[in-house]
């Protein structure tokens, strides 16, 4: 930050209808205090308010463009594709997705089950030391061998004292091939895109932490540097959101 010049002092949100006028506002208020000649770009999340509030400001300021976050993009591409809703406008998805979203809510009773019975747990923790919630602890073919080891096992077939049923409803799914390689299949093309997000996330933690340490600043407080150097990353991802390079530089990263 040039001398001089402070950053914005972040606003007071509580109580406030978050509606696409209210954030119209917030980012005028910025921009008036910065210049509108100074600004070029202003980016928000996919929300369908900020999107509007981005069309606004695009409407009153010609020469300033709205883009949204690129990762929080994936997010929602992601949410889409794993948790397709079941309306009239989105039935084709619907109808190609649903399968998935069902592979996840079995996987999330699998979880849910084993983790809300501590005998259960216990009895998993025999038979594996990966954690069942860490999926970047652990490896796909391990979690399948312990879970399958341990619903074969005599301590998952003798324990009484909770709902056999439901036990016996997830040693079904977790001894069957089929169910497997559905997970293997979604987890093999939501990978890329879930590496491009982590990649992201990864690298704007490493950044903050180096800076607030030079700094001897505490990440409670307010660094105006690492605001800075944040928003011009996050500027030129989403301006370059759209170029074949450095898309292809990304996936081609993550294969090599």
């Amino acid at each position: 930050m040039q001398p001089g010049v402070e950053a914005p002092v972040p606003p007071e949100c509580f109580g406030e209808v978050k509606d696409r006028f209210f954030i119209t506002e917030l980012r005028k208020e910025v921009i008036n205090e910065i210049g509108h000649q100074n600004v070029v770009q202003i980016t928000t999340n996919n929300a369908v308010n900020c999107k509007a509030a981005g069309e606004i400001i695009e409407s009153q300021f010609p020469h300033i463009y709205w883009t949204p976050c690129v990762v929080h993009t994936l997010n929602l591409a992601l949410k889409n594709i794993c948790s397709p809703r079941n309306v009239e406008t989105n039935q084709l998805t619907y109808e190609q997705c649903s399968w998935i979203k069902e592979v996840h809510e079995e996987a999330l009773a699998i979880k849910n089950f084993i983790m809300n019975h501590n005998m259960r747990l216990s009895i998993f923790t025999k038979f594996t030391s990966l954690r069942l919630l860490s999926v970047t602890d652990t490896r796909f073919a391990s979690i399948k061998r312990g879970l399958q080891a341990m619903v074969i096992s005599d301590e998952w077939s003798s324990y009484r004292l909770d709902d056999t049923g439901q036990a016996n409803s997830e040693k079904e799914y977790i001894m069957n091939d089929e169910w497997w390689e559905k997970v293997a299949y979604i987890l093999s093309f939501t990978g890329p895109i879930y590496e491009i997000i982590r990649m992201w996330d990864a690298m704007i933690e490493k950044v903050k932490i180096e800076i607030y340490k030079k700094e001897k600043r505490p990440t409670s407080q307010i660094s105006c540097f690492y605001d800075v150097v944040h928003r011009i990353l996050v500027a030129r991802w989403a301006k370059n959101k759209h170029s074949p390079t450095l898309s292809s530089s990304l996936f081609t990263s993550k294969i090599l």
